[in-house]
């Protein structure tokens, strides 16, 4: 693991060198961290150590959701123990660093030994829970030597990882330090197994544990209902300037009973400002005047994309002409038929909803033209993709449940 180490190393300098240059994210990276370390080294960790803790860690914010249910549910469960949530990103750390079902909420320092020696030393660990693609050797070992359990959850794998490589043996050592992998699906399970690993359980997803809760808690919300008027609504979400300019495109076409609600990736004022000239008309919803009617509404604010999609007719997911699409689940929750970019395929539930007919990916303006016209114009094909995609959720829930009745006793005893 020694490459594994200075490959860790030599990213930190990255970032460092990258926030020297006014890399916002490096930046929070590098000064989150380093506050941090100076608060944990003025406290006292004998505290620490009295109680049980259990510790989740996310990669960022779409992880974290993912774990949120087990989060909760433990915490349900076994009140006695205390909760440390890690984030390795600013995006996740910064939004959540308030979460009130944490009792402590931290930057995961790089993966050294001394790192991880340092964290795992500080807490009294009865449990460490890692998010989907989260593997930290270091702390993977150190968790291993000093007897604390480690989970994951969520987790999905594909025959392309390293860990399948023929160069891959090393890492595949590592995973001997996971007491048991609760897994998406039928296909990373056997991948697991192919390499000698058969503390195996197949649980789905847990986000859709997550978005189904959201689902039943959905509040009103008046001024985006003053808005929409009874006219039909079409909600992207967490779009990206490509996914915006297609969108625009489509406009002269969308009929007069509806309108678009555009929830950007990016709430900067400048990108902002881009959208606006995209669409002329458009109002924001930090400015939403009943007044002056408008077909289209920019959301220019955080926290309530995964709620506005109970006023949707159908979603536009954003982020697929990029790194990849972002969440469908949200929608798919509310009924809602998805349609997205071609970088999709790294997600089983848009793989899935795409075969069953209930999401539609798209790469060029006249395939978004297609999609869009059909699921306004086809009522007949409109239903039948709306309940695909209620039934495909139905079908998913229970991920949370089955990972309680799997966890090892050692854990439920704590």
């Amino acid at each position: 693991m020694l490459l594994f180490t200075i490959g860790v190393l030599l990213y930190t300098l990255g970032v460092k060198v990258a926030a020297l240059l006014g890399n916002s994210k490096a930046k929070q990276w590098v000064e989150g961290r380093k506050a941090q370390s100076q608060k944990l080294a003025e406290r006292h960790a004998a505290s620490q150590r009295q109680a049980d803790w259990i510790w989740f860690h996310a990669a960022s914010l779409g992880e974290f959701e993912q774990g949120r249910p087990v989060i909760e549910a433990l915490k349900r469960d076994y009140p006695q123990c205390k909760i440390l949530l890690s984030f390795f990103s600013p995006s996740g750390y910064e939004v959540r660093k308030d979460y009130p079902l944490a009792d402590e909420v931290l930057y995961l320092p790089a993966d050294t030994p001394k790192n991880a020696a340092a964290w795992i030393g500080r807490h009294h660990f009865v449990a460490a829970f890692f998010i989907k693609y989260e593997f930290w050797f270091n702390y993977m070992r150190a968790l291993k030597e000093a007897g604390i359990p480690l989970f994951y959850i969520s987790l999905i794998l594909n025959k392309k990882s390293y860990f399948f490589k023929p160069y891959g043996k090393t890492f595949r050592k590592q995973l001997s330090c996971v007491s048991h992998f609760f897994v998406q699906d039928e296909t990373t399970a056997r991948l697991l197994e192919g390499i000698g690993y058969r503390n195996v359980t197949v649980c789905g997803d847990t986000r859709f544990d997550r978005v189904a809760a959201i689902a039943q808690q959905a509040k009103p919300f008046p001024e985006i209902e003053r808005f929409i008027g009874g006219r039909h609504c079409i909600v992207a979400g967490s779009t990206w300037p490509s996914d915006e300019s297609l969108l625009a495109g489509y406009m002269p076409k969308l009929p007069d009973g509806y309108c678009l609600i555009i929830a950007p990736h990016d709430i900067s004022a400048g990108h902002v400002a881009q959208i606006q000239g995209l669409f002329p008309e458009a109002c924001l919803y930090s400015e939403l005047d009943a007044e002056r009617p408008s077909k289209v509404l920019v959301v220019n604010t955080i926290g309530i994309l995964s709620q506005l999609y109970q006023y949707a007719r159908f979603a536009y997911i954003g982020g697929g002409f990029g790194a990849g699409i972002h969440n469908i689940q949200e929608p798919v929750t509310f009924g809602c038929p998805v349609v997205f970019g071609p970088k999709h395929k790294k997600f089983k539930e848009a793989v899935d909803l795409v075969a069953l007919g209930g999401a539609f990916a798209i790469e060029s303006q006249h395939d978004l033209d297609a999609a869009f016209s059909r699921l306004i114009a086809d009522e007949t094909f409109y239903a039948a993709a709306s309940s695909i995609c209620r039934v495909y959720l139905k079908s998913q829930l229970g991920a949370t449940e089955t990972i309680l009745k799997n966890l090892p006793l050692s854990l439920k005893e704590a």
